[in-house]
């Protein structure tokens, strides 16, 4: 099990995977803006979507976990 965290916070700009998707190591499954910058944030490793605890809009805090692996 893995997770992906917001590497700091900001506004969810895009969510670009869903329960189920198979994602591989380096790839984008989130697009955050922070400080007026879109900032995409890439699958660390491979594995299915299990979760997905962030929503298009939400506002996340740095270190919150936005997608959980298996």
């Amino acid at each position: 099990m893995s997770e992906i965290i917001a590497p700091m916070g900001g506004k969810v700009l895009e969510v670009k995977v869903n329960v189920g998707d198979t994602v591989n190591d380096g790839d984008e499954v989130i697009i955050l803006e922070a400080m007026k910058m879109e900032l995409p944030v890439v699958a660390e490793a491979s594995g299915t979507v299990k979760e997905v605890k962030c929503n298009k809009g939400e506002a996340v805090e740095a270190e919150a976990v936005m997608i959980v692996l298996e």
